[in-house]
């Protein structure tokens, strides 16, 4: 059960980040902030998703906001993945699922035939008093990126 509901403040969360760094969401008042949690680093979808997000990273910026990816992956395999990809963003460990708990993305999920738990593709776009403004889950990535920078231009 989702912790966090649309038009609320979201709980202050603290993750390990890449650049050697704890990142907490309250580091972020007065920005808005789109935390997206994806599967894996360096696999197919989630390298697309992070390269369109990298590649449309001014249009964000123009719009005082922030992009933070969260997986479940080490700090250690971040920092190649942000490397290999240039992400100019960090992206954060959540090795103890703490956030994933918090924003309810942990998942049964099918994988070649066998049931496992894991991250569902999620998006969140949090307003500049830490409020949360629209969800997206079960992403798909194509057209995923535009569809929250113009959700986050419709909030002015």
């Amino acid at each position: 059960m989702s912790k966090i509901k649309i038009g609320k403040k979201v709980p202050d969360f603290k993750l390990p980040a890449t650049g050697e760094q704890d990142i907490a969401l309250s580091d972020f008042t007065g920005k808005c902030v789109v935390v997206y949690f994806y599967p894996k680093d360096s696999t197919p979808g989630c390298t697309t998703e992070g390269q369109d997000f990298r590649d449309k990273i001014n249009t964000f910026r123009r719009r005082n906001t922030v992009i933070l990816g969260i997986s479940r992956d080490s700090v250690k395999s971040h920092e190649n993945f942000r490397s290999k990809q240039q992400f100019p963003f960090d992206l954060l460990s959540d090795a103890g699922e703490k956030a994933c708990t918090l924003f309810d993305v942990i998942k049964e999920k099918n994988m070649y035939g066998k049931k496992v738990m894991g991250i569902e593709r999620s998006t969140f776009l949090i307003d500049e008093k830490g409020v949360l403004r629209h969800e997206w889950r079960k992403v798909k990535v194509p057209g995923h990126v535009d569809e929250v920078l113009e959700a986050i231009k419709a909030l002015g």
